[in-house]
């Protein structure tokens, strides 16, 4: 095992601009030095990274591939071979909100199932290890044929919310069937009950349709929804329209990861929804809990 000093020694934490907020915390908390990959991208979208060398060490590198995934992606791949070709003793990737991981199954016949090019790619280019937060579809991690670990943050969100949420009779509700132990473990934590909307997707359209199928109260009550990521928002503001008929009051919605495409934060906000509570997995305003505890963690009970 890796004592503390050696832990300062030998790692390194690297990062680019767009994750660099998160990897200062966990570098302080480890204190291990932490290196910035400087990057540019230019006119056509193409990315070019610079970065001193790392021979010797062993790297862990913080980067999300949130949008433009695949630029973000392509940056990704281009420090781990950067790290690879130093021949730095060892490669941890930490990528909070990772990409591709809806695209992981042949849904409609003749697809490319995405997640595992990325596996393939993260293995052939040098990496050791992955760790994930909160990933769709933690499944998908056994197909690597590297080490892999995927953390929740539900219960840093949980405790989010018991410190700054101020709820009357609250309910806790996942937006489809497919987050109902999401929203449990949330429940769990809290003891708060729970329950769940059902939802269908035509696979061809994209179309979604939203019920309310449960026997549970909804009137007059504080409504906590829970989900791993808000892409378009399209789901939680179904959801919060039939909530709202229902007699809900106050609706806040907790993910990990709050990727808010297509002015999906004002138009949940124009829907009632009261706040929007995210990881900081992808910067932006609503990035209110702070995952470098739980990252740090990682590091320290794998290598101390």
């Amino acid at each position: 095992m890796t004592s503390a000093s050696a832990l300062r020694n030998d790692f390194l934490v690297i990062s680019t601009i767009d994750n660099l907020e998160l990897a200062k915390r966990v570098a302080t908390q480890l204190g291990i030095q932490l290196m910035q990959a400087h990057l540019q991208i230019f006119s056509d979208g193409e990315s070019k990274i610079r970065m001193n060398k790392v021979s010797d060490k062993r790297c862990i590198i913080i980067h999300s591939t949130h949008p433009p995934v695949d630029q973000h992606l392509m940056q990704l791949f281009m420090v781990i071979r950067k790290c690879a070709e130093d021949n730095a003793k060892d490669i941890y990737i930490m990528s909070p909100y990772m990409s591709y991981s809806r695209q992981d199954k042949e849904f409609i016949n003749g697809e490319v199932i995405s997640i595992n090019v990325i596996g393939n790619i993260l293995e052939c280019i040098g990496s050791n290890e992955l760790v994930t937060v909160d990933i769709h579809n933690p499944n998908v991690l056994s197909r690597f044929t590297f080490k892999t670990c995927n953390i929740s943050a539900i219960p840093l969100l949980a405790e989010y919310t018991k410190n700054h949420l101020h709820l009357n009779n609250p309910l806790i509700i996942s937006p489809d069937d497919g987050g109902i132990k999401r929203a449990e473990q949330l429940a769990n934590i809290l003891n708060i009950e729970m329950s769940w909307l059902t939802k269908k997707r035509d696979r061809h359209t994209g179309k979604v349709k939203t019920k309310f199928e449960r026997t549970t109260s909804i009137s007059h009550r504080d409504i906590i929804m829970i989900d791993d990521m808000i892409s378009t928002g399209n789901s939680i503001i179904n959801a919060a329209k039939i909530l709202k008929e229902l007699g809900a009051e106050r609706l806040y919605v907790l993910c990990t990861h709050a990727l808010l495409l297509e002015n999906a934060a004002e138009r949940l906000l124009a829907v009632g929804i009261t706040d929007i509570i995210a990881t900081n997995s992808i910067p932006n305003i609503f990035a209110k809990v702070d995952i470098s505890t739980i990252l740090g963690d990682h590091i320290r009970r794998s290598f101390t």
